[in-house]
């Protein structure tokens, strides 16, 4: 299943997009795409219901995939080929940051430009939204905690994140530097998250087409790994790392400017576009 949130910030509606492209509301079945809905029992309850039979929602604004995140992790330096256009060393295990969950946006909202931004960045990311609690738990079981993908936008402030004090966090964190969705793709879609497609273009002209085969560390051992220090909740997301092809690793680097617009996109998750505009 597709399932999305329809409707102006704050005021989305839960729905489904079926097989012929329409948008179907579950408002009368969920409260949101969150919580005990995208555990194993409530996608199967989604699953059950006949799609022609929900009511269909026009078009709008496509709001985050999920809703009710509590956590908002990412893995950096997760591609072997990312590591080295960077100039780092692939990590010995994962390396683990967080964005704050006020980051979270639709995929196709405006990105602002934070005051006192010089190298504002793109990064695609496959999102890896948990369905159910996981702790402790091993590589072979992690999927089962797992209730989808979504493409993940982790844009980057380099400035703040790599030349001020302290650490990556407040170059990750800016608002509306998080845009996840236009779906949340229920994991019995995806064969292998293992082998995605995965790109992004500015202003048209292509900057990442990479692959999640990449990554060093998968799907299963980066859930597995996670919830050996944290307990990781339904609607938690994880982005799992970006190709090759970020503004910092160019020669000479190049950053996003007031009025670029970015399109990004992975293999059966769908696509984002978001126009960047300087935050007043």
């Amino acid at each position: 299943m597709k399932l999305m949130r329809v409707g102006e910030a704050g005021r989305e509606k839960p729905a489904l997009l079926d097989a012929d492209g329409k948008i179907r509301d579950l408002s009368a079945h969920v409260a949101d795409i969150a919580g005990e809905a995208i555990s194993p029992s409530g996608l199967a309850r989604i699953a059950a219901l006949d799609p022609k039979s929900l009511p269909e929602l026009a078009p709008g604004r496509i709001g985050a995939c999920v809703a009710g995140t509590g956590k908002f992790i990412c893995i950096g330096l997760n591609f072997s080929d990312h590591a080295a256009e960077t100039g780092a060393t692939v990590p010995p295990e994962p390396v683990i940051f967080m964005k704050a969950t006020s980051a979270i946006s639709g995929p196709n909202d405006t990105v602002l430009i934070p005051r006192g931004s010089e190298k504002t960045d793109w990064e695609v990311e496959l999102g890896v939204v948990i369905g159910k609690t996981a702790k402790y738990v091993s590589e072979a079981e992690a999927l089962d905690y797992v209730a989808g993908y979504c493409v993940s936008h982790d844009v980057s402030e380099r400035a703040f994140q790599t030349e001020r004090a302290g650490q990556w966090t407040k170059g990750k964190s800016c608002d509306t530097f998080g845009p996840i969705g236009p779906w949340l793709v229920t994991k019995d879609e995806i064969d292998d998250p293992q082998n995605l497609g995965m790109w992004l273009k500015v202003n048209g002209q292509t900057m990442q087409n990479g692959s999640s085969k990449t990554m060093v560390y998968g799907v299963a051992q980066i859930v597995s790994y996670l919830s050996q220090f944290m307990s990781l909740h339904p609607g938690d997301v994880i982005s799992t790392g970006t190709p090759p092809g970020v503004g910092m690793g160019m020669k000479p680097p190049r950053f996003l400017r007031n009025g670029d617009v970015v399109e990004l996109g992975i293999e059966g998750l769908g696509s984002q576009k978001q126009s960047f505009v300087a935050d007043r």
